[in-house]
């Protein structure tokens, strides 16, 4: 590490407070973006096959112009009428199936999800809540009780239930969507037998920190009917796998083939900037705006909506949906090659500019190979390629860059790849 680096960490930790985290062995200081890739302090490159959220790649021209005129003309909150948000809500809106056609704007997915949470509740009269065992979505007091990776240290919520997360690669025996249904079930039974009740089942239709096990379209029919019939509603945590990345649809649950009751969406929504949301129906809203006084300040205001806005006409205008479904087949079926060469991958999966390999000590027992998979990040870092892991047993490479991403990009990626596990021994 260099001696600004470690200086700069110093200074961090002191004034910042101890333990915030940071990517590898030696954090990356970055100073610039462009495109797919970023440099470090010491002007290195990186191939930035991570970073979800500058979704049309770093510092796009078209989404930078949009956000400084608007700043240099007005930015305020909504209780004063601006075209912004109106010419943003409309046009976002009308990439969802009816009736989803309102939408509330925020700064994070973290408050989305806690919106999201309280339109639940508003809407049953209820407020037990069910997730996988695997997921995260959020950082605010409501929503991170739901994860059982970070968990509170003031223990459990009683209001909240956890199912198995989806995993395709060791699957359970029969058919997996009616599973997954039956596990949902039961857990609704137990809320309707508390106090709580039951009000909504929150999970984001790739599984993306689940490990984005591949899940056909129809896996959620069951469990949509079984949430539905027990009087709660579904919300979906498009902040991963929105805005096109699945390259096929424009939202996941759209490839699943449902209409969920609520969309939650967060980090690509601006590129950078912090702009979230909420998507439901007219209803649905109607009767959280009745029940629940909500205003934010920073939520919706102009500066925010021009750059939103400006995302979506360049995910429109430069084809980047088609652009991340054929890049990310290509990448996919590069990696299925490379797990002909190398046994410690054990399973290749993923839709559009989300995609990776699970990494395994043994084909046969399927055992993960956890610490191996983080020598193998380390060591790509080194040689210029920034990406993570996920999964259930964070064992996973978790490859989710921008939309910006080509297939030389992919070459690059895959090719590299190929050098460290020949060179990293498991």
């Amino acid at each position: 590490m260099t001696s600004l680096s470690k200086s700069l960490l110093a200074r961090r930790d002191a004034v910042l407070g101890p333990n915030m985290s940071t990517f590898y062995q030696e954090p990356v200081h970055l100073v610039k973006g462009e495109g797919v890739w970023v440099w470090d302090h010491d002007g290195k490159k990186y191939l930035d096959c991570y970073n979800n959220v500058p979704h049309v790649g770093h510092c796009h021209p078209h989404v930078v112009k949009a956000m400084s005129d608007q700043a240099a003309t007005l930015n305020t909150h909504t209780r004063y009428l601006h075209e912004g948000i109106v010419d943003y809500a409309e046009k976002l809106t009308a990439t969802f199936d009816d009736p989803l056609n309102t939408a509330l704007l925020c700064c994070t997915g973290s408050e989305a999800n806690d919106v999201a949470l309280r339109m639940a509740e508003a809407v049953t009269g209820k407020t037990g809540i069910i997730v996988t065992n695997h997921t995260y979505h959020g950082n605010t007091t409501a929503v991170s009780a739901l994860s059982t990776t970070n968990p509170s240290k003031f223990g459990k919520s009683s209001h909240i239930r956890h199912v198995p997360a989806p995993d395709s690669y060791r699957p359970p025996e029969g058919d997996a969507g009616e599973y997954f249904a039956e596990q949902v079930k039961a857990k609704i039974a137990e809320l309707e037998d508390s106090e709580h009740g039951f009000a909504a089942l929150l999970i984001d239709p790739f599984f993306a920190n689940e490990g984005f096990p591949d899940l056909p379209a129809g896996f959620l029919n069951a469990t949509m009917k079984v949430v539905h019939d027990a009087g709660g509603i579904l919300i979906a945590d498009e902040v991963q796998p929105g805005f096109g990345r699945t390259g096929s649809h424009m939202w996941g649950h759209q490839y699943q083939g449902i209409t969920p009751d609520v969309v939650t969406l967060g980090k690509p929504m601006g590129n950078g900037h912090p702009v979230a949301g909420v998507v439901t129906t007219a209803a649905i809203m109607h009767e959280f705006r009745t029940a629940f006084r909500y205003f934010n300040t920073f939520g919706g205001n102009p500066v925010s909506c021009a750059t939103a806005l400006a995302v979506l006409e360049v995910i429109e205008q430069e084809g980047l949906m088609q652009q991340a479904a054929d890049v990310g087949a290509y990448a996919k079926g590069r990696l299925q090659e490379l797990a002909e060469k190398h046994s410690v991958i054990g399973d290749v999966r993923g839709r559009g500019m989300f995609f990776g390999a699970e990494l395994v000590t043994d084909r046969t027992t399927k055992a993960p190979a956890t610490d191996y998979i983080l020598r193998v990040i380390e060591e790509l870092r080194n040689r210029g390629i920034l990406l993570n892991k996920i999964g259930i047993h964070y064992n996973t490479l978790k490859i989710r860059p921008n939309l910006q991403f080509t297939r030389d990009d992919a070459d690059l990626l895959i090719d590299t790849l190929d050098q460290v596990l020949s060179d990293v021994q498991p």
